[in-house]
């Protein structure tokens, strides 16, 4: 079973950058497909940025220019930077990693993955 830990969340000021960070419990995350989805209450998820095994990047047009994410195979670790945080990017973040998924079509099927999170808050004020 696939375990993934998410910290680096928190309260930070419109304008300021978080990084996120989320451990998997896998021999290795190489082959998996990852990336990081987001919440708000009463709000549909939404697929934030993808990596593929290959290591091609996918990000939500709401993210572009401002997000990064990066994975660290060796650690087994997915990172996501955020810079440039506004008040709408308040939410709860989710890391997700599926290993049948090569490619990400759509941003949307992030949110999808086989393998999630317990997720780690973010909130912009």
């Amino acid at each position: 079973h696939v375990q993934l830990v998410e910290s680096g969340g928190g309260l930070v000021q419109s304008g300021g950058s978080l990084r996120l960070s989320c451990v998997a419990s896998v021999d290795t995350i190489g082959r998996y497909c990852m990336g990081w989805f987001r919440q708000i209450p009463d709000k549909e998820r939404e697929g934030v940025a993808g990596i593929e095994s290959d290591g091609s990047t996918s990000y939500a047009d709401s993210v572009k220019g401002r997000f990064t994410i990066s994975r660290d195979n060796a650690k087994n670790t997915l990172h996501l930077q955020m810079n440039n945080l506004k008040p709408e990017d308040t939410a709860t973040y989710y890391c997700a990693a599926d290993e049948r998924i090569r490619t990400i079509a759509v941003m949307s099927s992030l949110t999808r993955f086989r393998y999630r999170g317990q997720g780690t808050q973010v909130t912009v004020s």
